[in-house]
């Protein structure tokens, strides 16, 4: 038997933390909910009773945990490339002439 194999067999599963459940069912909602698509005063909205729902569903979270999830939520919610932005590749062309 191939050493590679050998090895994948022996490691243990890791098992998946409180922390880690919460934050795997917050984006299992925020990507059912059309959260992403929300102006981000509905998306803040959400999040805040999302992360409710959250605490009482996962009381071992500690204040920090819900924080981070709540941090980690929002950013999640967010375009990687943001709409509208101001700058174009006209733009660039323009500074490269001066």
């Amino acid at each position: 038997m191939s050493r590679k194999k050998r090895d994948r067999r022996e490691r243990p599963e890791r098992q998946e933390s409180v922390a880690d459940r919460a934050r795997n069912e917050l984006f299992s909602a925020i990507r059912q909910c059309g959260v992403i698509g929300a102006a981000e005063d509905e998306q803040i909205e959400w999040m805040d009773d999302t992360i409710r729902f959250l605490a009482e569903r996962y009381p071992e979270l500690s204040p920090t945990e819900l924080d981070q999830l709540k941090m980690t939520g929002i950013r999640f919610c967010q375009p990687v490339i943001p709409h509208g932005n101001p700058n174009s590749a006209d733009d660039l062309e323009d500074a490269n002439a001066a």
